[in-house]
């Protein structure tokens, strides 16, 4: 090389930095700087056609040869593809005019604003392979389990990051309700969605969906993830609570307890990482009546009237079986309609009523269920048990607004007129 072929080495052993950093073969970062050296000699030069840019790693060092035509002396017009006789005859000394001489370019005397620029070009490039690469890497991984180190926590979203250094962001849409993260945490998740638009490459995880619960009963039970048993469909509510349908592919092998495993070993792992998320483990059936009446479990079904072309399901029930099917806040009859893929709706036997009292949760199409809860911590679970007390009574413990009671005792007792 050149003259200053020392200054160009260490310029050279600089940008090793961005090989250790970013992790790029060698010989991507070779055609990388190559063509970061072209893009800035071709600024400079308007062309880079008439230049060689040589790589050379194992020498870490960096030649740019330059050919240009041998003209007249005085008759040069473009310094940077023509040179004069006299000139190039102290390059190749046998060189005529019309012929071409090859000579290396020292190309720290461009200048610092053009060493500048090259590191810039080198950087971004480096930068984009660099996004492409782990896009690529995790595009493949979508509803797969990753482990994150939380880097940074906000209102809306935590920043993780993986063992590489690459960026992950859970949003807060996408965390159980009760998730609470320190910096330094290990946290687990799926891949939610991977986007590199623009450029702009954005990993998103999810410890809400669906997937999230079936990796993780990929990882605590064998069987699982062996496909012995399959997992036929889930009904999640983050945090509180969560149905899976199981089926053996064995007879042998009673997919409810393998998941569940002795004890609730099992189940109490995947629980403790969903943060105390109750899981019922139901075994599947294309039966659908009978799924039904297993996905309302703990309440016994009388019988299920199937609307196919409605995808609803009308259920009747014993009065005392009611409360159990909605489950708190509706949720259980929510998680099993979810399930099966159809509306259910409950209704109580009548005939076995004959007069019985009626569960509070019935009336919850026409009382607000944060009022039926707060009866039912009082101890009415019953609509006879609250028109027994007295209306001045009700206002009192309660701590409701009189409207509100007024408005209570008489759908309650609209019932038994």
């Amino acid at each position: 090389m050149a003259k200053d072929s020392t200054k160009s080495l260490n310029m050279i052993e600089s940008f090793s930095e961005f090989k250790e950093l970013k992790n790029i073969d060698k010989s991507t970062l070779i055609s990388v700087m190559e063509e970061s050296f072209r893009s800035v000699v071709a600024k400079m030069f308007g062309t880079d056609e008439n230049f060689t840019v040589v790589i050379n790693p194992d020498k870490g060092d960096c030649e740019i040869w330059r050919d240009r035509t041998v003209v007249a002396d005085g008759e040069v017009e473009d310094p940077n593809t023509q040179i004069a006789f006299s000139e190039a005859r102290k390059i190749d000394a046998e060189c005529e005019v019309g012929e071409e001489v090859t000579d290396s370019v020292d190309f720290l005397s461009f200048g610092r604003r053009a060493v500048l620029n090259l590191r810039q070009t080198l950087a971004s490039k480096i930068l984009e392979l660099q996004k492409e690469s782990v896009y690529d890497k995790y595009k493949d991984r979508v509803g797969q389990i990753v482990y994150g180190e939380v880097y940074q926590t906000w209102k809306k979203e935590t920043l993780l990051l993986d063992s590489e250094g690459n960026e992950m962001l859970l949003p807060k849409s996408e965390q159980i309700p009760s998730d609470f993260f320190r910096k330094g945490d290990s946290v687990k998740a799926v891949v939610a969605k991977v986007d590199n638009q623009n450029n702009n490459l954005k990993i998103i995880l999810s410890r809400t969906a669906n997937e999230f619960l079936q990796r993780l009963f990929e990882l605590e039970v064998p069987e699982v993830q062996e496909g012995i048993i399959q997992i036929k469909a889930i009904a999640r509510q983050p945090g509180e609570r969560a149905k899976v349908a199981v089926e053996s592919l064995e007879d042998r092998i009673d997919p409810v307890g393998s998941c569940v495993g002795v004890k609730g070993s099992r189940i109490h792992n995947i629980v403790r990482e969903l943060r105390n998320e109750n899981i019922d483990v139901i075994n599947y059936t294309s039966n659908l009546p009978l799924f039904i009446a297993r996905a309302l479990s703990p309440a016994k079904i009388v019988s299920t009237n199937i609307i196919e072309e409605q995808k609803r399901a009308e259920v009747l029930l014993k009065p005392e079986d009611v409360s159990l099917a909605i489950g708190k806040g509706g949720l259980n009859i929510k998680l099993a309609s979810r399930l099966t893929g159809y509306d259910i709706e409950v209704f109580r036997d009548v005939e076995a009523n004959t007069g019985d009292d009626i569960y509070l949760d019935e009336f919850s199409d026409e009382i607000d269920q944060w009022i039926i809860d707060i009866l039912k911590d009082l101890g009415y679970d019953t609509a006879k048990s609250v028109l027994a007390v007295s209306r001045e009574e009700l206002i009192r413990s309660t701590d409701l607004e009189e409207e509100t009671i007024d408005h209570l005792l008489s759908v309650l007792r609209a019932e038994f007129e």
